[in-house]
């Protein structure tokens, strides 16, 4: 067995007023991250994990933001076509590790149903995909609320 590890970062703007989707799910908050697709920046962050471990580039380079195929479009839908890419080249899936960085509204609560929504959307268990969060103690761009980040590392297996 050959297995491979991936790394994802993805980062966006908060703005007022906007939808705030987040592994699918939308949150309840007065600022919304802003993007080209539905600006799902955990989902954004694991594709990038999963197209990095079987090197098939980037998020970017796969869906560009010039393309208006992908303009408001799920996440969800990106992360299934990264598995599907990665499975034409005899690649599987093992497990998804993310970290979300910003300061409200609190992501504990809408776990499980990201990582239902996420399972759903790739085939795999939710016992394989873990999600947490943490702030950045008020500090820089995130402590401001002025955007989001999201961390993901991935097991790939053949």
């Amino acid at each position: 067995m050959k297995i491979r590890v991936g790394f994802g970062f993805d980062v966006h703007q908060l703005k007022e007023r906007h939808p705030f989707v987040m592994g699918g799910v939308t949150l309840e908050h007065d600022k919304g991250a802003f993007g080209h697709s539905d600006a799902d920046v955990l989902v954004h962050a694991i594709c990038d994990a999963i197209l990095g471990a079987a090197n098939l580039r980037d998020i970017g380079y796969h869906f560009s933001n010039k393309d208006d195929r992908w303009k408001g479009i799920s996440s969800l839908v990106l992360l299934k076509e990264c598995v599907r890419l990665i499975s034409e080249k005899g690649w599987r899936l093992g497990n998804i590790d993310a970290m979300i960085c910003l300061e409200a509204p609190k992501i504990n609560p809408h776990v499980p149903a990201m990582k239902k929504n996420i399972a759903a959307a790739i085939g795999l268990d939710e016992d394989d995909i873990s999600i947490k969060a943490t702030t950045n103690e008020t500090m820089g761009f995130i402590g401001r609320e002025e955007g989001v980040v999201a961390y993901a590392v991935c097991l790939i297996e053949k």
